[in-house]
């Protein structure tokens, strides 16, 4: 088949999304014999060879021209192209295709509809308008684990013949660090916590800050708080709790950071917490494990899937529930904390994209045999 795919995340992203698209163009268009593929995207990437990029750019500031090139430019370009079929990882689309074309939408999870009151009116209001119609006409479902499909199925039935349920894998690149560059060039030489993901509502950061103070006044030790990702929305609550936390000056805001210095940061941290109210996948958990890094995360949706038997789960609404975990974490010896690392690369072993590239090609097989 010839198979184009819809990779403007990896040009207007840097979450979760950004990362599946990157690592599924990525890993298809190492493995995959058997299909063609196009890529559809915001930026022309001149060091990627072998495939064609149609470069269709899109403007944000007029809500008007990002619908037009969505509902009508997009699909032109699909159709003069004539391609089979039409993967779109950011789970939006895609719309007003021919019938001849397959439509493959990836699915990471249903925040906008479980969870609408965590993001913003506008997104709300898309899923809701949108989501139902995308689920029904798509041939083939992408799921990332058995949680995201039991949602798909209880609130959408009509998926479930139409679904493959094929888990992620970490990036290549997480692997434990030996250098510490980053963390010289942050002027960092305390121990530390890692907290990995968008600053938004569902990571459940407020709660964290407060088993961050529990933590910190049952500890003799200055051990800091290092927070890595971008401020999301709705995320007033999560900073005006920051300003007035009585350890503020030892909780470190980072932003975004190239993979390189995370996993750098995953390897020398004392653990990941991850007290997240819901995660289609939880990807932070797999790049930690990949590292060699134990965690702390809730034990909610997917993620114990994920983190299975090595992770050491907490109620993500109990705040003691988190602190009480960081302090049996942090007061390991070192010998269990070797065997801890030992069983969270196991862990890590056991998930991959080329696992995921495989299933993937056997899905698409199905698909175009119409099974």
């Amino acid at each position: 088949m010839k198979i184009a795919i819809l990779a403007d995340p990896i040009d207007n992203q840097k979450g979760g999304i950004h990362v599946f698209t990157r690592e599924l163009v990525r890993v298809l268009l190492a493995t995959d014999q058997e299909n063609e593929y196009i890529l559809v995207r915001e930026k022309r990437d001149p060091a990627l060879q072998g495939v064609e990029q149609i470069i269709i750019p899109n403007n944000r500031i007029g809500l008007g021209l990002a619908a037009l090139r969505l509902f009508f430019i997009v699909p032109l370009v699909l159709w003069w192209h004539r391609v089979d079929a039409v993967l779109e990882p950011a789970h939006f689309g895609p719309f007003n295709l021919p019938r001849r074309i397959k439509r493959i939408t990836a699915i990471h999870d249903l925040t906008p509809i479980l969870f609408s009151h965590y993001h913003r009116f506008h997104s709300q209001l898309l899923q809701k308008i949108f989501l139902k119609g995308i689920l029904r006409r798509a041939s083939l479902i992408l799921s990332n684990s058995r949680h995201t499909t039991r949602d798909l199925e209880e609130h959408y039935p009509f998926t479930a013949n139409r679904i493959a349920t094929i888990h992620l894998g970490p990036e290549p690149g997480f692997q434990p660090a030996t250098g510490r560059q980053f963390l010289e060039q942050q002027n960092i030489s305390h121990s530390y916590w890692l907290s990995v993901g968008t600053i938004e509502p569902r990571k459940n950061l407020v709660r964290l800050l407060e088993a961050y103070r529990i933590f910190r006044e049952q500890s003799e030790e200055q051990v800091l708080l290092m927070i890595v990702g971008q401020r999301g929305w709705k995320s007033e609550a999560f900073f005006e709790a920051l300003e007035s936390h009585p350890f503020r000056a030892d909780i470190l805001l980072t932003g975004f950071v190239a993979d390189s210095a995370l996993a750098e940061l995953y390897t020398h941290s004392i653990g990941l917490v991850y007290p997240s109210e819901y995660e289609g996948f939880g990807l932070p958990v797999l790049e930690a494990f990949a590292c060699g890094c134990p965690v702390v995360c809730s034990n909610v949706s997917s993620l114990p899937e994920v983190g299975g038997e090595v992770a050491r789960y907490v109620e993500p609404y109990n705040t003691d529930s988190i602190a009480q975990q960081m302090i049996a974490l942090y007061r390991l010896s070192a010998v269990e904390r070797q065997g801890l690392k030992e069983a969270a690369l196991r862990r890590a072993a056991e998930f991959s994209w080329e696992r995921y590239a495989a299933n993937c090609i056997e899905a698409f097989r199905r698909l175009e045999g119409g099974a």
